[in-house]
């Protein structure tokens, strides 16, 4: 089994039941008991899981399954997504990391001439027969539970890009910068934020002043926040303070 593959599924494991025995560990992945150690010890050192006598318990932020999330402030969402691809014009590159606010994004670029980069399945399989899309599909190892490519393939292969514009989404934000929830796609986001030439934000409001597990960055690695109406005069403030271009997208009737 991959080493990323390998280190996802035992997190997937603890945080199903709480707690897992390393025997129990062990069985399922048909490893040897010193390298789901080593696993252990390094998912511990991230913060996901913490050590106890004979096995690990769950600490983390899980990342909510890709349906879950999809009707959560979707009206936000779409309005948010159609005043980014009004932005983005014919001839870009433009790079997608997955979310279901970057999927209503992939969504209104269908039509354009363009060519678009992403790690999300759900995004690759809108975009696979738009006529006008040029696609490139970052590979690597497939999280199943978001559809998204992670881990060191897909990280190597982030490393060799450079685009126009990254239209990214992310768990959180407060004072102190970006969140997301997984270390694997918070070391991805970071690749695709040095591929950018300028890095776009999508976010709803409802995310304001929460983190998540793994801080992303500081506010000042980003270019321009896109919000809803939500975003009040305090979190304004903040985000043009640190120097950030601040669209807000006024409210429309559903």
């Amino acid at each position: 089994m991959l080493l990323d593959k390998r280190r996802v599924e035992i997190l997937d494991i603890v945080e199903r039941n709480g707690f897992a025995s390393l025997h129990e560990l062990v069985e399922h992945l048909g490893a040897s008991e010193s390298t789901v150690r080593r696993d252990l010890e390094y998912l511990d050192g991230l913060g996901h899981i913490r050590r106890l006598r004979g096995g690990a318990a769950y600490t983390g932020e899980s990342i909510t399954p890709f349906e879950e999330r999809t009707d959560k402030a979707k009206l936000q969402k779409q309005q948010i997504a159609r005043y980014i691809a009004s932005s983005i014009q014919p001839g870009e590159t433009v790079l997608l990391d997955g979310g279901t606010t970057t999927l209503e994004v992939a969504r209104c670029l269908q039509h354009k001439s363009l060519q678009v980069v992403t790690n999300s399945l759900p995004i690759a399989n809108l975009l696979v027969n738009a006529p006008e899309i040029e696609l490139i599909f970052v590979g690597g190892y497939l999280y199943p539970r978001t559809g998204v490519a992670l881990g060191a393939v897909a990280t190597a292969a982030l490393q060799q890009l450079h685009v126009g514009t990254l239209i990214m989404s992310v768990g959180g934000m407060t004072e102190k910068g970006l969140f997301n929830s997984n270390t694997l796609l918070v070391e991805a986001e970071r690749q695709m934020i040095a591929a950018a030439e300028r890095v776009v934000v999508a976010m709803d409001s409802g995310k304001l002043g929460r983190s998540a597990l793994v801080h992303l960055c500081e506010l000042s690695a980003v270019d321009e926040m896109v919000i809803d109406a939500g975003c009040d005069e305090h979190w304004k403030q903040i985000i043009e303070g640190a120097g950030l271009k601040l669209s807000i997208v006024p409210n429309e009737r559903a």
